[in-house]
C-alpha cells in the first residue's frame, strides 16, 4: 500500500553556505572539492564544497561562510580572498526529508608570497576524508561525477564562465576586478563603468542561441556586475543596470527579430550619454533649495555661483583620511574656480576654503549654516551610507548648533540612483579595506621615533594575522563607509528636486519590484 501525500512528513528546512576555494595554476583555475566522510549525516562519500548551516548567531550568510571555512580547513582571510558571491536558491531532497536554501561563495586561495598559507594550509577535519583540485568547467550534476545534489548548480552561480562562455566570462571577470579595485571613483562614476562592462559582455556573448537563453545570460551577467563589483556602491550600480534592462526589454519581447544584441548595445550607449544631465539637475535643485530657504547672503552666493559669476562662500572641508578625498575635492574646486576666474568678463570670486582634520569636525562646525554630504547608498528607511566620518560630522554640527542656538540644516546630495531596494542598513556589506592605507602613515619620516617604532610593532603583528605566542592579536579596520540615520537628515536633494524619507521609501519599493522581476528566475 502506497502512502498518500498527506502521510508524508513535512520537509525540514536548512539554510546553508557553499564555499568554493579556487586556485590558479599557470593561469588555469581549479576548484577544491572535498569528499564527505562516513561521520556526517547526509551525502556520505560525495564530493562537496566546504558547507555548513547558517546559525542564529551568524550575522549574515557570509559570516557563516567564513566561520565554516575556518572550522573545516583552518583557513582564514589571511589565506583567502572573497572572489564572488552567487545568487542564493532553494531546492528539496525528499529522499532525506530536507529542503535547502543555498548561499554560494567563491574564494581565491592566496599564495605564500602574498602572505597566505597556500594549499598546505588546508587541514581538513572529521567531516571530510579527502579532497582534490578539479576543473570548474568539468563539474557536473551527474551520478558519475559523484557530487552532492546541485553541486554544479551551486558552482555555476559563482563561476559564471560556464554559462557565459570563455570570452564573455573573461570580460566580465576583468570588469569586476576593475570595479572592485577602484577606490577613487564615487558611486555615480562606478555606475557608468558598470554600464560599460555590461556593454562589453554583451558584445562578446554568443548571440546564436535562443532568445530566452540569451536574455537570461544578459540578466545573469548584470546581477554579477551589481553584486560582485563594488557592492558598497551597489545601489547606484543596480539602479542604472535595472533601468538599462528596462530599456532593452521591448526589443527582447519583439518576436519578429533575432537576438537583439545591437538594440541592447544601443540602449546602453544612450543611457551612458544621458547620465551627465542628472548631475546638472541635482546642482540646480540644490541652488533652488538654498535660495528659497536661506538668508540673502547664501541665496546671493548660490545664485551667482549657478550663473558662473562672483560669489562669497566659506567652505570647510574635512581631509577624509586615509585616502584624502576631501583634499582632492578642495583642490579640484580651487582649480575649477581659477580657470573660470580667468575668463574674460568674469568677476574674481570670493571663496574661502578651510581644510580640517576629520577629528576636528566640531571645530569646523562652528558658525556654519549647512552640513552637505554626498551619498553612496540610501536605504529604504532614508538612512545614508557615506564616507566614514559623516556621522561624527553631523553629530558634531548638531551639538554645536544646540550650544550656540544657531540652527543648521543637514542636506544629502545625490542622484535618485543612489537609493537601494528595501532592506535594513545593517544587512548591507561592510567594506573593510587594506589596513596598509592606514598603517603606512605611521612610518612617515615626520613622525617621532616613538610613533614609528610603535607603528612597526603593530604593523608586523597585523601582517602576521594569527595570535602571537603572547596571545595578543592586532587588527586594523579601514572601513570606508558608515550609516547616518534618517532622523539626522533634513532634506535629500536629487535630480527631481527635494525629497523626503517618504519619497525615498516609495522609490525603494519600486526598485525592489524591478529587481525581483529581472533577477528572480536566473
Amino acid at each position: 500500500m502506497m502512502a498518500s501525500s498527506q502521510d508524508k512528513k513535512p520537509l525540514s528546512h536548512h539554510t546553508v553556505v557553499s564555499n568554493f576555494i579556487i586556485k590558479y595554476e599557470n593561469d588555469k583555475p581549479l576548484v577544491a572539492l572535498f569528499r564527505r566522510s562516513d561521520k556526517v549525516n547526509t551525502y556520505q562519500h560525495h564530493l562537496a564544497p566546504i558547507a555548513g548551516g547558517v546559525e542564529k548567531t551568524d550575522p549574515s550568510p557570509l559570516a557563516a561562510a567564513w566561520r565554516e571555512i575556518q572550522e573545516e580547513t583552518t583557513l582564514t582571510s589571511t589565506s583567502l580572498e572573497l572572489l564572488r558571491q552567487g545568487k542564493n536558491y532553494s531546492f528539496s531532497d525528499e529522499s532525506i526529508g530536507r529542503a535547502w536554501t543555498i548561499y554560494p561563495f567563491a574564494y581565491r586561495l592566496k599564495t605564500p608570497e602574498e602572505g597566505g598559507k597556500g594549499e598546505q594550509g588546508i587541514q581538513i577535519d572529521w567531516e571530510h576524508e579527502g579532497w582534490g583540485w578539479y576543473d570548474p568547467l568539468q563539474v557536473e550534476d551527474t551520478e558519475e561525477f559523484g557530487g552532492v545534489p546541485r553541486l554544479a548548480e551551486s558552482l555555476r552561480r559563482v563561476w559564471f564562465e560556464k554559462d557565459l562562455g570563455e570570452e564573455a566570462g573573461r570580460v566580465l571577470s576583468s570588469g569586476l576586478a576593475k570595479l572592485k579595485n577602484d577606490q577613487e571613483s564615487g558611486a555615480r562614476q562606478l555606475a557608468g563603468v558598470a554600464l560599460e562592462i555590461l556593454h562589453d559582455v554583451i558584445s562578446n556573448l554568443d548571440s546564436g542561441i535562443p532568445r530566452e537563453q540569451w536574455w537570461a545570460k544578459v540578466r545573469f551577467a548584470t546581477w554579477h556586475i551589481w553584486k560582485n563589483g563594488r557592492e558598497s556602491m551597489g545601489a547606484a550600480i543596480m539602479n542604472v543596470l535595472l533601468a538599462t534592462l528596462g530599456d532593452m526589454e521591448a526589443s527582447v519581447k519583439d518576436q519578429s527579430t533575432s537576438v537583439p544584441r545591437d538594440s541592447a548595445l544601443a540602449a546602453i550607449k544612450k543611457r551612458l550619454s544621458s547620465r551627465s544631465e542628472q548631475s546638472v539637475k541635482v546642482s540646480v535643485a540644490l541652488a533652488s533649495y538654498l535660495e528659497s530657504n536661506y538668508a540673502s547672503t547664501i541665496s546671493h552666493s548660490i545664485r551667482h555661483l549657478v550663473l558662473k559669476s562672483g560669489f562669497s562662500l566659506d567652505l570647510r572641508v574635512l581631509e577624509s583620511r586615509p585616502l584624502y578625498e576631501g583634499v582632492s575635492l578642495a583642490g579640484s574646486f580651487v582649480e575649477d574656480i581659477k580657470q573660470a576666474a580667468g575668463k574674460a568678463g568674469s568677476r574674481v570670486p570670493e571663496l574661502k576654503i578651510s581644510l580640517f582634520s576629520d577629528a576636528a569636525a566640531a571645530l569646523a562646525a562652528d558658525g556654519i549654516d549647512i552640513v552637505l554630504i554626498g551619498a553612496d547608498r540610501i536605504a529604504s528607511s532614508g538612512a545614508v551610507s557615506n564616507k566614514t566620518g559623516s556621522l561624527p560630522t553631523i553629530l558634531s554640527a548638531r551639538h554645536v548648533a544646540t550650544a550656540t542656538g544657531k540652527p543648521i540644516k543637514v542636506i544629502v546630495l545625490g542622484e535618485s540612483e543612489k537609493v537601494a531596494p528595501p532592506g535594513k542598513p545593517e544587512e548591507h556589506v561592510v567594506e573593510d579595506n587594506d589596513p596598509k592605507q592606514i598603517t603606512r602613515a605611521w612610518s612617515a619620516d615626520y613622525n617621532s621615533t616613538r610613533v614609528r617604532h610603535g607603528g612597526e610593532i603593530l604593523a608586523d603583528r597585523v601582517n602576521a594575522g594569527d595570535r602571537g605566542e603572547d596571545g595578543v592579536q592586532v587588527s586594523v579596520h579601514n572601513v570606508f563607509f558608515e550609516w547616518c540615520p534618517s532622523d539626522l537628515i533634513d532634506v535629500y536633494i536629487t535630480e527631481s528636486g527635494q525629497w523626503t524619507a517618504e519619497d525615498i521609501a516609495k522609490h525603494s519599493e519600486r526598485l525592489g519590484k524591478e529587481q525581483e522581476r529581472f533577477f528572480n528566475d536566473i
